[in-house]
């Protein structure tokens, strides 16, 4: 098969699979996305959802957060790991974007990216998911199975985003990234499938050749 006979297998198998696409992490608006997502970092989404409700009761728009002080947000989000840095980034970040910001999170993201602890994934989530705009957030799993179904050579994040923006169609970017991950943690996870054991990998790649017994 080709890169694009492959891409469009992928989407029609992931459509079926998952017709309906909502962010897993829990917010109201895109202030409480963008906390949860940089709070997703190295971290699960369950884990997230744990958290959020006690961090959002304390501060949930950039005014309350930004009075805050960094030790007690630590003391909350700790359980999402990378702490008190998380902590520092949330109290930073909402006090820019009382500054700069009129206290709301831009919509572009050359100015998403300059906020403390906020990488183009993260900032590709909100573009997308707080104000649909087009993106293609790519994380481990995304990464891991761009190249497990031959879709990118794994070589790097910027160059499967680059080449998976390129094989599917813009207007199913933001559903598919999640369709996506939702397949990968549900059918192919890292540990439990070698590209040939889940339905998609053995209609891409064949089904796994077991060894020999000696």
């Amino acid at each position: 098969m080709t890169k694009q006979q492959r891409a469009r297998v992928v989407a029609k198998r992931l459509a079926a699979l998952y017709p309906e696409t909502p962010i897993p992490l829990a917010h109201k608006d895109p202030f409480t996305l963008l906390v949860a997502v940089l709070l997703s970092a190295q971290c699960t989404d369950k884990r997230v959802n744990l958290t959020t409700p006690a961090l959002f009761a304390l501060a949930d728009t950039p005014e309350e957060m930004a009075k805050q002080s960094v030790a007690a947000v630590d003391a909350i989000v700790r359980p999402c790991g990378l702490a008190p840095r998380k902590a520092e980034a949330i109290v930073g970040l909402s006090k820019i974007l009382c500054v700069q910001h009129g206290g709301r999170v831009p919509q572009n993201f050359a100015d998403l990216e300059a906020l403390p602890g906020v990488g183009h994934k993260t900032a590709s989530v909100v573009m997308a998911k707080a104000f649909g705009f087009p993106a293609f957030p790519v994380d481990t799993h995304i990464h891991r199975l761009a190249a497990r179904w031959r879709l990118s050579d794994g070589s790097s994040v910027v160059k499967t985003e680059r080449d998976l923006k390129k094989l599917f169609p813009e207007s199913e970017w933001n559903r598919l990234h999640l369709r996506i991950i939702y397949y990968g943690r549900e059918h192919c996870p890292a540990r439990g499938c070698d590209g040939h054991r889940c339905p998609i990998c053995v209609e891409l790649n064949g089904p796994a050749k077991e060894k020999a017994r000696r």
